[in-house]
């Protein structure tokens, strides 16, 4: 079964699609990270116009997808579709032999661990409500084993739809104060998170070499209306956070302690 929107791909263009080195490789960094064509062509080592070929490839499969910067939109940043991914090789297996049908489920939460908890932090330009929803979310879906804190270079005031939006979920982030990254600057950091393309561009340099991610997100407030009519927007962006906080969960309790 497609789901509604996804693209529908055979088996055996799956496979073959994913199953060249170059596109894999192009999928594993984009599951890590939002990236533009020429931080994939400095990563992968492969001229431009290849990446862009094979780019295209994993495009017209549903494997990535890609959103105009808002910060320059000349740039394109280019992002792994990691659920349609799972779905599409549970498909493969069951179309190869229903003996390898599998139920790809969500991670557990991580359980208690011994030693240092881990610590992620999410910047973006107000810290008024992607970065917060993010913060809130990690906290709350790891069941508070993993300690998350956000900050912004430009703080604005909590937007009320952010705080709705994580409401409707169970969260409370009403008492919750933007504050701007300077008070995180000295602070150590396992894995930090840019959520919007402008803050990308001045993240700063932080104690320990934190592994630094990008999810390229646009901000739900970018558009001057009433907050009802904004909240299809804010919802919209709580949805692909929280996805995305689901495989940061599992990268986090996969990855050995520095």
């Amino acid at each position: 079964m497609v789901a509604s929107g996804a693209v529908e791909v055979s088996p055996q263009r799956f496979l073959h699609v994913i199953g060249d080195p170059r596109r894999w490789r192009l999928v594993s960094e984009l599951a890590r990270s939002d990236r533009r064509v020429r931080e994939l062509t400095e990563l992968v080592g492969e001229p431009q116009n290849l990446v862009s070929y094979h780019l295209r490839e994993l495009s017209e499969a549903g494997l990535v997808s890609s959103r105009r910067s808002s910060f320059d939109g000349r740039d394109v940043y280019y992002r792994a579709n990691v659920d349609r991914c799972g779905e599409l090789f549970e498909a493969a297996g069951a179309a190869l032999h229903p003996g390898f049908r599998v139920e790809i489920a969500p991670p557990p939460p991580p359980a208690p661990r011994h030693g240092p908890t881990p610590r992620v932090l999410f910047l973006c330009t107000g810290n008024s409500a992607r970065s917060q929803m993010a913060e809130a979310l990690l906290e709350h879906l790891s069941g508070h084993t993993i300690r998350a804190r956000s900050a912004g270079s430009h703080p604005k005031p909590l937007h009320p739809n952010a705080v709705r939006a994580m409401a409707e979920r169970g969260i409370d982030i009403s008492a919750n104060s933007p504050k701007h990254f300077r008070r995180v600057a000295r602070a150590r950091f396992d894995r930090v998170v840019t959520l919007c393309d402008r803050v990308k561009e001045v993240c700063p340099e932080l104690p320990g070499h934190p592994e630094v991610a990008h999810w390229s997100i646009p901000d739900p407030a970018a558009h001057p209306a009433t907050d009802g009519e904004t909240y299809p927007a804010f919802e919209q962006v709580a949805s692909d956070i929280e996805r995305r906080i689901v495989h940061l969960i599992a990268s986090l309790s996969t990855t050995k302690k520095r």
